[in-house]
């Protein structure tokens, strides 16, 4: 995971992608340790999960921290952009994109060109539900349900930069490059997910995370995605109908 940060070059200041869980913390931390000026970057509607949790754990780590309130007013109007530029119906790639489009958009305002996501360690490490009912199906079940997930984030975060360029920021996701990709298959699939009854799972991760520092209400908490505890989901739901197209 170090290495993986550290393969980062050409700038000091960088941009976090934070939400206060497990995975953004942990990336937090070892960008932190690498010698790298760091901001957490924290976007969601007013009395969003994200919003808070992120605050409570930004300060128990002493990092700065950034935080932008998604407007209900304007989200119609920046969700319909954001879907004209992706051009899918995917609604996990729109929701995602314009979180990206928010944290883009409040990292240029602090000036901040780079800005790194944790994206790919729930693919990796079995931090999604739906690798819980793989693992039924036996271990060749599970990797194939990764090697999917890991395709269809890769492709994603693609269509995040073409969003996020507007800003000229670039996300970039040091798990998801081919060398940490590598390495996480070769970890033992029960440092992931032990069965199929496995609530907590990335257990690797969590270990990793509370040894470098990471706050054990971080490390070990069940989060939601960034599209649900930032209530982007919920607001685009809402709001769908007065987009250009029904997502």
């Amino acid at each position: 995971m170090i290495q993986s940060v550290r393969d980062l070059k050409g700038s000091t200041q960088i941009g976090i992608a934070f939400s206060g869980g497990v995975d953004s913390s942990l990336l937090a931390k070892i960008t932190d340790c690498l010698g790298f000026d760091i901001l957490l970057l924290t976007i969601g509607f007013e009395d969003s999960h994200d919003i808070e949790f992120a605050q409570k754990m930004a300060k128990i780590l002493g990092f700065k921290h950034e935080i932008e309130i998604i407007s209900t007013k304007s989200f119609p109007a920046v969700a319909t952009k954001v879907w004209n530029i992706v051009k899918t119906d995917n609604l996990s790639w729109n929701e995602n994109s314009i979180a990206f489009y928010y944290i883009s958009r409040l990292a240029k305002k602090h000036n901040i060109c780079k800005v790194l996501t944790a994206n790919g360690i729930d693919e990796l490490f079995c931090g999604y539900n739906s690798y819980r009912e793989a693992f039924i199906n036996g271990k060749k079940a599970v990797l194939e349900m990764m090697d999917v997930k890991l395709d269809n984030e890769i492709k994603m975060m693609k269509a995040v930069n073409t969003i996020t360029s507007e800003f000229d920021v670039k996300i970039l996701q040091p798990f998801l490059s081919n060398e940490f990709i590598e390495f996480a298959k070769k970890v033992p699939l029960h440092e992931k997910i032990m069965d199929a009854n496995d609530l907590i799972r990335k257990h690797i991760v969590r270990k990793i995370a509370v040894s470098i520092g990471v706050p054990n209400e971080s490390a070990y908490k069940r989060k939601k995605a960034m599209q649900y505890g930032s209530l982007i989901h919920k607001n685009l739901m809402k709001f769908r109908k007065t987009l250009s197209k029904t997502f």
